[in-house]
């Protein structure tokens, strides 16, 4: 989906779905003509729908909080409206209208963003209301913007300006800007945020070559180049939750994946650690000894990392996004595009290389077909279902306690203990 003239960076394509992500990558949302639908990730690379809105409303933004049961959705027929709901209790929580089109959306524990073309809202999760607008931002029509996944370090990373690729660091928190990165010589196209909130991704319109930075310290930690013969388009920039890897998509049919070697994050519990140093590594550490020898500008670019592993998608051109995590202990690269497909790669964790196609599940019914690589056996299409009616009205707290039961399915009111 698409609002207007505007792009966003992370999912939505004008004839296309928008697709996202949640925060760690354990489910996926997706907006459509009827409403929206969220899906999570199952443990045989699959993928489920557990919830689908039948509001006949187009949806061109959602966003879910993790794996609760908040969601905030924009949608085609108004634009500058946002609307917070609980969509297990069928609760509209608040709605709010902003001076011009909402660009993007983005959520943690502690707070939500709302992105317009020359401002920023930062809204508290606990009880939505505004703490603090950034104005007069430089002009970002495709509303590019981060926030940090992590409460400790609560940062949003927006473009410092438009002509070239600086990066502006504010804490959502204590409401005060943190630093300026100067990340790039074009104006930038994607930012990600790694899980621990101290790692920034930043890539550039050039879209050749990619950097990571420490924050607040400002620290250029990693420099990757996606490639020199041509120049992309970045849709999306994504840490794997252990932070050893990042995965980069274009409007090529190439998704690139960097390992960041020296880590500096700790992995979560289920989170595969990153592999020991291998023949890969071992070839860069002797190219990097000889680079004294070679002129700047050579040895500028022979520095710079390349991609660990990659896939391709069956064709190019689709805006998509991607995420690296593991399922069954097992490394996978999963890439969403705007035709509504989820593709599910394996990721050599030792060797990188070539990702194998293992899985691709179409996730509405506008999707193309789509198999599970077996001959002759296609995944089952999703399909949508009837959900209970909206309840306006109600107040972020109230909701929470489980108000308005006759606005409730029976299964809601048995979770109704679920935020």
């Amino acid at each position: 989906m698409s609002l207007g003239g505007g792009n966003s960076t992370e999912g939505s394509n004008a004839g296309g779905i928008f697709v996202q992500f949640n925060q760690d990558c354990t489910s996926l949302v997706a907006g459509s003509s009827s409403g929206y639908h969220l899906f999570a990730l199952t443990p045989d690379d699959g993928v489920e729908e557990i919830y689908a809105s039948r509001s006949g409303q187009e949806t061109c933004l959602v966003d879910r909080l993790f794996s609760s049961s908040l969601v905030a959705i924009v949608t085609v027929s108004a634009p500058r409206k946002l609307i917070v709901c609980h969509y297990k209790k069928g609760t509209e929580i608040c709605n709010y209208s902003y001076s011009n089109t909402i660009l993007a959306v983005k959520l943690n524990r502690s707070r939500l963003i709302v992105c317009l073309e020359e401002s920023l809202h930062i809204h508290n999760i606990r009880d939505m209301k505004i703490l603090h607008t950034i104005r007069d931002t430089p002009p970002n029509p495709r509303g590019l913007c981060a926030l940090s996944p992590c409460v400790d370090h609560c940062y949003v990373a927006y473009p410092g300006s438009s002509a070239v690729g600086e990066v502006q660091i504010f804490d959502a928190v204590h409401l005060n800007a943190k630093c300026v990165i100067s990340a790039h010589d074009s104006p930038l196209a994607a930012l990600a945020w790694s899980m621990c909130g101290r790692r920034l991704a930043t890539a550039s319109e050039r879209g050749t070559v990619i950097r990571v930075f420490a924050v607040p310290e400002r620290t250029r930690l990693y420099e990757f180049r996606r490639g020199v013969k041509r120049c992309v388009s970045i849709a999306c920039l994504a840490f794997s939750a252990c932070g050893a890897y990042l995965a980069a998509t274009s409007n090529t049919e190439t998704v690139h994946v960097f390992r960041l070697q020296e880590g500096g994050e700790r992995a979560p519990d289920d989170a595969a650690a990153p592999p020991e140093p291998g023949w890969v590594d071992w070839m860069s550490q002797t190219l990097s000894a000889g680079l004294v020898y070679l002129p700047a500008q050579v040895s500028d670019v022979l520095s710079q990392g390349r991609a660990f592993a990659s896939a391709k998608l069956p064709r190019a051109g689709c805006r998509a996004v991607a995420a690296v995590t593991n399922v069954s202990r097992a490394a996978r690269l999963l890439v969403a595009t705007s035709e509504g497909v989820l593709y599910v790669y394996a990721l050599d964790a030792a060797d990188g290389g070539d990702c194998a196609l293992l899985r691709s599940h179409p996730l509405l019914d506008c999707a193309p077909p789509a198999c599970d690589g077996r001959p002759g056996a296609c995944v089952r299409r999703l399909t949508s279902c009837d959900v209970p009616a909206v309840a306006a009205g109600c107040s972020y707290a109230g909701a929470l306690r489980g108000r308005h039961p006759d606005h409730m399915t029976d299964a809601a009111r048995r979770a109704a203990g679920d935020a």
